[in-house]
């Protein structure tokens, strides 16, 4: 059941008393919301009326919100920001079936987004809205309602889907690598480059290989595609999964570092919330991706 209307601001009143918290001043709210200074005033007063509480606590030229003010708004922001997200969904798709899916920049952009157009083919009444995530996030604080992880099944109160295992190769330009190198001891001594979302991928690749890793060194990126273009450009060794640099030897830009065969550090899988009950544009997409997975 809704609470009663008398105790629900109006959204022109809530976004009134969000940007006079957020930028200070009655005089900037107007300006940012294309209202007189009066206007944001009056929208304060009838919201304080409503509401039977004080909200606002003037500072000489400052206005400021009380303490349980402050409290409010950052409950009333979040309500706000959903409410966008929400029209802007509605708008994209009219006829309903939004997706909001959250992806790893290089897995999107290689794996996945080649495939999306069958899935459209196939299910045109579903929009699949996209955005970048590098890290396990909580889906009550998102407004997500599936993701794309990597490693193991360690993100709490999930289910999964296995999509792939990884497979990553040590990669090089063609001038930093030596010749006639048959094994990995070379690597002692170059620079390794470095994820920050995988701190440990090389000491997980030198152990498959049965060697103790070298202190780290190297420089640090936060996406694969930043550290492809540095090794490309000669700065060093990278681990970069197979799909990313399957057509790399052919354009002569990379090579294998070592010859020896790649090693797996995880996997990607869907996750969605164990909390929710899954959505028909979910189950359409999982059961589509289930479907990528079996054929390849």
């Amino acid at each position: 059941m809704m609470a009663p209307r008398r105790v629900l601001p109006s959204i022109s009143s809530l976004l009134a008393l969000e940007a006079v918290d957020r930028l200070g001043s009655a005089t900037a709210a107007a300006d940012e919301l294309s209202l007189t200074q009066s206007a944001i005033s009056r929208q304060l007063k009838t919201m304080e009326e409503q509401l039977g509480v004080n909200l606002i606590q003037r500072q000489q030229m400052r206005l400021t919100l009380t303490p349980a003010a402050k409290d409010y708004v950052a409950q009333a922001r979040s309500a706000l920001q959903q409410l966008t997200q929400a029209s802007l969904k509605l708008k994209a798709n009219p006829t309903g079936g939004a997706l909001d899916l959250s992806i790893l920049p290089a897995f999107g952009m290689h794996w996945l987004a080649p495939r999306l157009q069958d899935f459209a083919r196939a299910h045109p009444e579903v929009s699949i809205n996209l955005n970048t995530r590098l890290a396990p996030f909580d889906f009550a604080l998102e407004h997500f309602d599936a993701a794309i992880h990597f490693g193991q099944q360690d993100w709490p109160g999930v289910n999964y889907l296995h999509i792939m295992r990884e497979e990553v190769l040590p990669v090089c330009a063609p001038d930093l690598r030596p010749d006639a190198e048959t094994d990995a001891g070379w690597f002692l001594s170059a620079p390794l480059l470095h994820l920050d979302t995988r701190p440990d991928a090389w000491e997980q690749w030198f152990a498959a290989q049965d060697q103790a890793a070298p202190r780290k060194r190297g420089m640090l990126f936060d996406q694969f595609s930043t550290m492809m273009q540095a090794t490309i450009h000669g700065l060093g060794v990278a681990l970069l999964p197979s799909y990313l640099i399957a057509d790399e030897p052919a354009k002569g830009r990379l090579v294998p570092a070592w010859q020896g065969p790649p090693v797996s550090l995880g996997s990607y899988y869907l996750v969605w919330p164990q909390d929710r009950t899954i959505s028909a544009p979910l189950l359409s997409f999982r059961n589509w991706l289930a479907q990528q997975v079996q054929t390849g």
